[in-house]
């Protein structure tokens, strides 16, 4: 199937990460010119080798998409050399593990900064070109925590939540300009973020990871953790001319391991 988005351009946030670059490859492989950006300059490098291996044009910027000032110029380089974004992907790493109460207001505040407010304030940076252009997909990135809140992912599941209904809101006012607007959120997918995690799991309560990891496969119907891959498809389709009646919808990538409707 042609999703229709060759010669598109499209911004990944967290391109050096396992989902980003996983995401970045996916909409390469259709043809797209990738701008990849991330605060890891080395894992950045990485992606970029990847696209450059398969013949994609794309342009890597270090970025720390917290510092919302610095972000025209980044669009305006990605611009000058890739064209003006069709495609943003949203999507940030993940906060620390914490519980509901006793996180102090900075963490939160902090939190807030990267997580929620250079998402939506780097959207509407973006909005005005796809708006004249009658056409843009915005694709933000989540967590199963916005449906069923993970134990010990406390800010994780508040702030990926206020992404949610960002979203469904934006998509409706947008919507009549031909941009979609929809979420996307992982279940158990393969990444050094969900190692990460379970290793933490492990180590609270004293046992294996492997143990750990057992259980947490047993918890999906499909058995197993996705693959990047798996989920850069999803993405990749949300993005693309074929998913042009999808919109203000929360889309699953979870093995069936949500259990509520």
């Amino acid at each position: 199937m042609d999703l229709g988005i060759s010669g598109r351009t499209a911004l990944v946030l967290g391109a050096g990460g396992g989902l980003g670059r996983a995401i970045a490859k996916a909409l390469a492989q259709e043809g797209a010119r990738i701008a990849l950006a991330d605060i890891d300059e080395t894992a950045l490098a990485a992606t970029a080798t990847d696209l450059s291996a398969l013949g994609a044009p794309h342009l890597a910027r270090r970025w720390d998409i917290s510092r919302l000032d610095e972000a025209a110029g980044h669009l305006a380089a990605i611009a000058e050399v890739l064209g003006p974004i069709d495609i943003l992907v949203n999507n940030t790493g993940g906060p620390p593990p914490s519980l509901a109460a006793g996180v102090p207001s900075e963490t939160w505040a902090a939190q807030f900064q990267t997580m929620v407010l250079s998402v939506i304030a780097l959207t509407d940076k973006v909005l005005p070109g796809m708006r004249e252009r009658g056409w843009g997909r915005i694709v933000t990135s989540t967590s199963s925590g916005v449906v069923a809140p993970i134990p010990n992912l406390a800010i994780s599941n508040a702030l990926r939540l206020s992404l949610v209904g960002w979203s469904k809101t934006l998509s409706r006012e947008v919507a009549p300009l031909g941009i979609t607007c929809n979420v996307i959120l992982p279940g158990r997918i393969a990444t050094d973020r969900i190692r990460f995690l379970d290793e933490q799991k492990a180590n609270r309560e004293g046992r294996p990871l492997a143990e750990i990891v057992a259980e947490s496969t047993g918890s999906i119907p499909l058995s197993r953790y996705g693959t990047p891959e798996e989920y850069a498809d999803a993405v990749a389709f949300l993005a693309s001319a074929r998913a042009a009646y999808i919109t203000g919808s929360v889309i699953r990538v979870d093995g069936g391991y949500l259990q509520n409707i």
